[in-house]
């Protein structure tokens, strides 16, 4: 059985060099003449095992499979407001940049505002009780999605403000839900604003008659705590009511009181 080639290293006997590793693999073409030379021919097996440049046959040892790595089957983008994040100040003393805080907004709104950063798109996040009353009537989605509204109102956002509002108007409500919805926007959202709230108005002043039976006294708390919402509902019903009537007798239309002599 041919030996396997080795090479001494100046300086160095054959007893004090470094044991050659025990081969693994058998070489199919005998040593080249030149023994000077450190290259060998290996056969198929050749990237089991090679020399160094001092003769040693090293074993190249596959490594272990990983096993794989499960992705969420949805990934939140609230996760990016507790992960690690890496501050960068950029200049120094007042031409360091500023951080901005948003103490007052909500959480889950922000992390909407961020997936629409990266997708174009967002997904409310779904209520953690499904006993909750709120999540079968459709209030908690209303409200969520005019959160992002208000959201990107601030921040300047058209495009986001369109994608909630288009959002809103998908969302299978209830009285209850359209009670706390209206509160919500006549309360969070500036009454130049009539995108949104021209609708809300609309809404009530064609439904009202029987809203106000399905909530109970919350109509009553609604019209009187939120003047604005009331005034605007009232002033809709009363444009209808008027384009029903001929305006010859709109004009004529003071009350004649009798008068007692």
């Amino acid at each position: 059985m041919p030996t396997t080639p080795q090479v001494e290293i100046p300086g160095e006997t054959p007893e004090s060099a470094h044991p050659p590793a025990t081969a693994t693999a058998t070489a199919t073409a005998p040593a080249p003449a030149n023994h000077n030379s450190t290259e060998v021919e290996m056969g198929g097996t050749q990237d089991a095992t090679f020399q160094d440049a001092q003769g040693l046959e090293l074993e190249l040892v596959e490594p272990e499979s990983e096993p794989p790595v499960k992705k969420n089957a949805r990934f939140n983008f609230l996760d990016f407001l507790t992960s690690p994040v890496v501050e960068i100040v950029v200049g120094e003393g007042d031409k360091q940049t500023r951080r901005i805080k948003l103490p007052e907004e909500d959480v889950d709104a922000f992390g909407c505002f961020l997936q629409f950063q990266y997708t174009r798109d967002y997904t409310v996040p779904q209520p953690e009780s499904s006993t909750d009353p709120a999540v079968g009537d459709g209030s908690e989605k209303l409200l969520r999605h005019a959160r992002v509204y208000t959201l990107a109102d601030k921040l300047g956002l058209p495009a986001l403000k369109s994608l909630a509002h288009s959002k809103i108007h998908k969302v299978k409500s209830s009285p209850h839900a359209e009670h706390l919805y209206a509160r919500y926007v006549y309360t969070n959202i500036p009454a130049s604003d009539t995108t949104i709230r021209k609708p809300v108005a609309s809404y009530w002043a064609s439904h009202s008659h029987t809203l106000r039976h399905e909530i109970g006294d919350n109509f009553k708390k609604l019209c009187l705590e939120v003047p604005e919402f009331s005034f605007d509902v009232l002033t809709l019903i009363l444009d209808r009511k008027e384009k029903q009537i001929p305006s010859d007798e709109i004009k004529g239309s003071a009350r004649k009181r009798r008068r007692d002599l």
